[in-house]
């Protein structure tokens, strides 16, 4: 998914002008993107002179940063509410069968994408 680096963007609107789906408005004096119209087509990075669209692998340590972050925030919910450190290792084991699942699915998803390609 694309995202715009706020500090990159001069606010120039090419990507405005050039989405063609319209998902991209200005936003204080920045280019935003409204995820949920996105298709992913790529015209916004194409278009960008400051390079400012970004691709969203670059958001990866991040946003595994936050979930182990959120897991230990879970963990220690569990500890103080349920009155043990078993209980916090639970809610570990939880959250990693969440990630787990999760992981299976983009898996699956992925294997079930590639059918298509190759069929195309």
């Amino acid at each position: 998914m694309p995202w715009v680096d706020k500090d990159e963007c001069s606010g120039c609107g090419v990507c405005v002008e050039e989405c063609p789906l319209d998902t991209i408005h200005m936003e204080d004096d920045a280019a935003e993107t409204d995820m949920d119209g996105c298709i992913r087509c790529g015209t916004c990075h194409d278009v960008c002179p400051e390079g400012a669209v970004r691709h969203d692998s670059e958001l990866i340590p991040g946003e595994v940063s936050a979930n182990v972050a959120r897991t230990r925030e879970f963990t220690s919910a569990c500890v103080q509410h349920l009155g043990s450190k078993e209980e916090g290792r639970k809610c570990l084991n939880r959250m990693i069968k969440l990630f787990n699942k999760q992981k299976t699915v983009a898996e699956k998803t992925l294997e079930e994408l590639e059918k298509i390609r190759q069929a195309s």
